[in-house]
């Protein structure tokens, strides 16, 4: 399944003419999680892969949605949890470059020994050396540089590796963080409250999950 949201608007870079910019969502549905590409000005960013094994489904998925591997420059793991990362080294073999977190770094091999139980997968794990490392606060600079206007912050409450992609234009990446519509259920969960409170600081319009389906909130 894909589907694809288009964001238009008009920015202005200091030039005569105001440009207008496509702002590009395509959901990918290949397995159990959901992936993103995102594009706006540069290169793609993919948030998230699914399970180890599903590559050829992924191939299938990005050709769906007329996305070829050269236009993903980069992927980002909401976490390192084995339905999130299970392509992350093979699609390193293809040129799309890590984008890790400095809090993820002591996380990035925790599904390695999950694969390795299935001989099947031939599972290679992530190479943290040709990964581009960098923190939460410098998320913004780096995204800037790739066209891309956002940043990345901490959203511990589901793993201590869990990271939130919040773009400017209120379109939001949380990864497995408990959906909002539940926090009432969960309130003696301080971190999750606290995480929310994050989340919504940055006036969201949108919430995309990886396991559930979108949530509007404006």
């Amino acid at each position: 399944m894909c589907v694809c949201d288009k964001i238009t608007a008009l920015k202005k870079f200091n030039k005569p003419k105001d440009i207008e910019v496509v702002f590009v969502i395509k959901k990918l549905k290949y397995g159990n999680t959901n992936t993103f590409f995102i594009r706006e000005t540069g290169g793609g960013l993919l948030v998230d892969t699914d399970f180890a094994g599903t590559l050829p489904a992924f191939y299938k998925a990005i050709k769906r949605c007329d996305i070829k591997i050269g236009d993903i420059s980069y992927v980002l793991a909401t976490h390192y949890h084995p339905d999130h990362i299970g392509l992350v080294s093979e699609l390193m073999k293809q040129r799309i470059k890590l984008l890790l977190i400095d809090t993820q770094k002591p996380y990035i091999h925790f599904a390695d020994e999950i694969f390795r139980r299935d001989k099947r997968l031939d599972y290679e794990s992530i190479n943290i050396d040709k990964s581009i490392i960098i923190s939460s606060k410098n998320s913004r600079k780096f995204l800037e540089n790739m066209g891309i206007e956002g940043e990345i912050v901490s959203t511990p409450s589901h793993s201590e590796d869990s990271i939130s992609l919040i773009l400017n234009n209120g379109t939001c990446f949380v990864g497995d963080l408990e959906p909002i519509e539940y926090l009432e259920a969960y309130i003696h969960n301080v971190k999750l409250k606290k995480d929310w409170q994050l989340v919504m600081s940055y006036n969201p319009k949108i919430i995309y999950y990886a396991h559930a389906n979108e949530k509007t909130l404006q």
